[in-house]
């Protein structure tokens, strides 16, 4: 695989996987569904020899998610030209559902 549009495809199946974590996108969590392409593609940034994935979290504590969500993308980098390439997850948002049944005020 070495299109880029091929690694976000699979970064984001890798996401899929994890649950209290999802893609960071400023258009929210879902796409329209009329759009032609997945707009969460927007929250990865791939270069020469990195890969940035900003992430909105719903669970804490943020240290095994980010663990857990690290560990399913390099899985998924393993077979790619970016297997090697440093990996950066940047969590940009925090759902009120982190907090539980309190919410946050």
């Amino acid at each position: 695989m070495t299109a880029t549009s091929d690694l976000i495809a699979v970064i984001l199946g890798a996401l899929d996987t994890i649950d209290g974590i999802r893609p960071a996108t400023p258009l929210g969590g879902e796409s329209p569904a009329w759009w032609p392409w997945d707009a969460r593609g927007f929250a990865i940034d791939v270069g020469p020899g990195r890969v940035e994935v900003r992430v909105a979290a719903a669970e804490l504590p943020l240290t095994p998610l980010l663990e857990k969500a690290t560990e399913a993308v390099r899985a998924a980098l393993a077979e790619t030209d970016w297997a090697d390439a440093r990996l950066r997850l940047v969590v940009t948002e925090l759902d009120a559902g982190a907090f539980g049944s309190e919410g946050v005020t």
